[in-house]
């Protein structure tokens, strides 16, 4: 009976007992909220209208002619992140203005669910009640202004980080903000609804049930096994829950190309030996954030011993073991350090990853980090005006730092400018530049309207070419800068090389462009029989062979064509207008 009554007593903080203090403005939260969501938006304003950049580029969203029904979208292993995606589509669709608004609201509303989180646990740490307030807005502030966090807000694709780590933190404040100190099952179903929504987003949110055992054992009632106990029916769904995630994703996890255990040329403890390093990197990012870059080239560490991977571990293991001898003394800081570690394992642990470090992984860990630094301020013998004002100082710096890191994400050029520079030796930085260089048609993004560089997009495709193997698709961009350049015989050239390594109807078709823009009808009309053969179904070839019959007066043949195309890509625009001037030419002709 009495362990049913201590169950349901309401959650105590081993913070003193203070005077009451003084009666906050009514105002004053959402003024201070407004003010946040101001000072946020001015921050990452550069890259509010920044185009589809990297990855973007190969999501539904970015792909031309693109009009499927919701159902299309979210048949997909993160639909609810895809449900947003759509829904922009609707609104703005290749205008990026709603895409980068929806980040920033993500962004903001996580920001206060920061200074949620982190108000409860300086309460539970017993940290001054007159410095909680400022504490806990200086880790939320700091959270929102990070330059770090440019890559999450203003990279589209990077919404897949900030909306499960926005519905994480949800789940962990509810779980932190629960009445009694055994969950009930209205908080259980919460937490696991907000959890299983995360993981509906992206899947490295498996990772919330250890963050809550961790909570649980640390502060219930404190470096106890007994509240884990007590919490035994969210950890019994919860684990349901991972269990299905673990089992949907893990197709994914053994055949992916980009990440998993089925990259050939990573194994596990070869990544794990890496991200002993980036470990350190992140938090180095965190405290002195420079050098960002949109692509680290960061090398592999093959054996314990390669690139330092051996004294990352030390580093790690002497912090862990501080943090665990001082966990009394330093209980919230502790906490944060394993909570940092907890939350980074999903991608840096043992699952092998293409890319070792994206800044935007920081996203999820950044709480951890924010947690050692409130402690460690909070024993600062300083006035609650000054600790504001000292916090208020640091804010602004970081305000200005993400502005100026915003504006290098609010152009391709500008960013993969950037990247070059500090990835000097990774063939995909100088691959990317070229074709923001290039413009559309060479990959580069439908938004960019400044006057192609090809000179210079050439300049990187001779780059990329030196330090690795050009691909299919390098040649292919390669021929379209050199087809800007005016210079036919060697876009011509690239073409073939192209053609050797795949032979697609695509290429044939760039190949009768080529000789189609310098009225050479009759190689043009042999390169797109072959693309014909190849591809029966691609409706680019019937589109390219349309314009050729039109520009040679042959404008029955010319209907002929562009009506197939439509028949195989009904949204196919410039088959559409050619029809039309196509039909206009021969009704004029009768």
């Amino acid at each position: 009976m009495k362990t049913k009554q201590a169950d349901k007593r309401k959650l105590r903080t081993a913070a003193p007992a203070a005077a009451a203090p003084a009666r906050t403005p009514v105002w004053l939260p959402g003024g201070l909220a407004a003010l946040a969501a101001i000072v946020v938006y001015w921050a990452y304003a550069p890259a509010a209208h920044g185009p589809f950049l990297f990855d973007d580029n190969a999501l539904q969203f970015a792909l031309p002619g693109f009009h499927a029904p919701l159902s299309v979208w979210v048949n997909n292993l993160r639909p609810l992140l895809m449900a947003t995606y759509w829904a922009n589509s609707r609104i703005s669709g290749d205008d990026t203005y709603s895409y980068h608004l929806v980040n920033l609201l993500i962004h903001c509303l996580a920001g206060g669910l920061i200074f949620l989180i982190a108000r409860r646990l300086l309460e539970w740490s017993g940290t001054a009640r007159e410095k909680r307030e400022v504490l806990a807005g200086f880790a939320a502030a700091v959270f929102l202004l990070h330059p770090v966090q440019a890559e999450a807000v203003a990279y589209l694709a990077g919404r897949s980080e900030a909306l499960s780590n926005l519905l994480l933190l949800a789940a962990f404040a509810v779980f932190l903000y629960r009445r009694t100190t055994a969950i009930s099952w209205a908080a259980t179903a919460a937490v696991t609804l907000l959890f299983v929504a995360a993981l509906l987003s992206k899947e490295q949110t498996i990772i919330l049930p250890a963050l809550l055992l961790l909570t649980d054992y640390w502060w219930n009632p404190g470096f106890s096994f007994s509240g884990i106990a007590r919490n035994w029916k969210l950890y019994a769904v919860l684990s349901a829950g991972a269990a299905y995630g673990l089992f949907r994703f893990w197709p994914l996890i053994l055949s992916a190309t980009t990440a998993g255990f089925g990259l050939k040329d990573l194994t596990w403890y070869q990544y794990l030996f890496t991200q002993f390093r980036a470990l350190l990197v992140y938090i180095g990012l965190f405290v002195f954030p420079v050098n960002q870059t949109a692509d680290w080239d960061f090398p592999i560490s093959r054996t314990i011993l390669d690139h330092g991977a051996f004294i990352g571990l030390l580093v790690l293991a002497a912090a862990a073991a501080a943090a665990w001898r001082f966990r009394r003394q330093y209980r919230l800081a502790s906490f944060g350090f394993f909570a940092y570690l907890i939350l980074m394992a999903p991608t840096s642990s043992i699952l092998p990853i293409r890319d070792p470090v994206a800044e935007r992984r920081l996203y999820t860990g950044m709480l951890g980090l924010l947690l050692i630094v409130v402690d460690l301020l909070g024993r600062w013998k300083l006035e609650r005006k000054v600790l504001a004002g000292a916090c208020t100082a640091a804010v602004i710096l970081l305000g200005m730092l993400a502005h100026t890191r915003a504006e290098v994400w609010s152009s391709a050029r500008s960013l993969w400018e950037d990247a070059a520079q500090k990835s000097p030796n990774k063939a995909r930085v100088h691959f990317q530049l070229a074709s923001a260089y290039c413009g559309p048609s060479c990959g580069g993004p439908i938004q960019d309207q400044s006057e192609p560089r090809c000179d210079l997009a050439v300049q990187e495709y001779e780059k990329t070419a030196a330090l690795q193997k050009p691909a299919y698709d390098l040649l292919v961009d390669w021929a379209a800068a050199y087809d800007c350049l005016n210079q036919p015989e060697k876009a011509l050239e690239k073409l073939r090389e192209a053609a050797a390594l795949e032979r697609t109807a695509h290429v044939y078709t760039q190949i009768a462009k080529v000789y189609g823009e310098r009225q050479r009808w009759t190689e043009a009309l042999d390169a797109l029989a072959t693309a014909e053969k190849l591809d029966p179904n691609y409706a680019v070839t019937y589109a390219y062979r349309g314009v050729v019959h039109l520009a040679s007066n042959q404008p029955a043949a010319a209907v002929q064509d562009f009506q197939r195309a439509l028949a195989l890509n009904g949204d196919f625009t410039e088959a559409r207008d050619g029809l039309a001037q196509a039909q206009a030419r021969l009704q004029a002709g009768r």
